[in-house]
């Protein structure tokens, strides 16, 4: 199974596409982080992020798409903006006829480090002891985005 994995935002969109074989361990094939310009008009940048979401899809051919529920928090400035650019990649897996599975930020602490009330540096250093990355400089929402995928992967084994 190929999972693209999402964990949306705005301003900084992590992405992240794994694959787990039967009987094997679960491998990252790619992650990144779509940055949009604050210059940008809003529009401009939604569209800038569902392309980039759609060159991954076409280049990976993921079977399934996992993304990150939003999380209504202190910063209610960033919730629409975050949103819609939630929609916007949601519109693209939809188009790509991809099967969509959401996850709340509880249920990826949870499945990532067993406690659903962990910290941000907690999920990102249980993510490298989880799965093999290359040692390249990452952003937290790259780590955010393949601790969504591999919650995906945990829980989809469970069902099949």
């Amino acid at each position: 199974m190929r999972i693209l994995a999402i964990d949306p935002g705005y301003e900084r969109l992590g992405i992240a596409v794994l694959e787990k074989l039967p009987k094997q361990k679960e491998i990252l094939l790619y992650s990144s982080c779509v940055r949009t310009a604050k210059e940008l008009p809003h529009a401009e940048r939604l569209l800038k992020i569902a392309g980039e979401v759609r060159k991954i899809i076409d280049e990976f051919e993921p079977d399934s798409f996992a993304i990150e529920t939003l999380f209504l928090g202190v910063n209610q400035k960033t919730v629409m903006p975050v949103a819609e650019a939630r929609g916007a990649v949601l519109v693209e897996a939809a188009r790509a006829g991809l099967t969509v599975y959401e996850y709340t930020p509880l249920q990826i602490k949870i499945a990532v480090t067993g406690y659903g009330r962990s910290e941000k540096h907690q999920v990102t250093e249980m993510v490298k002891k989880l799965i093999l990355l290359p040692s390249l400089k990452r952003l937290d929402d790259e780590y955010d985005a393949i601790a969504v995928g591999l919650t995906c992967l945990a829980s989809v084994k469970l069902i099949n």
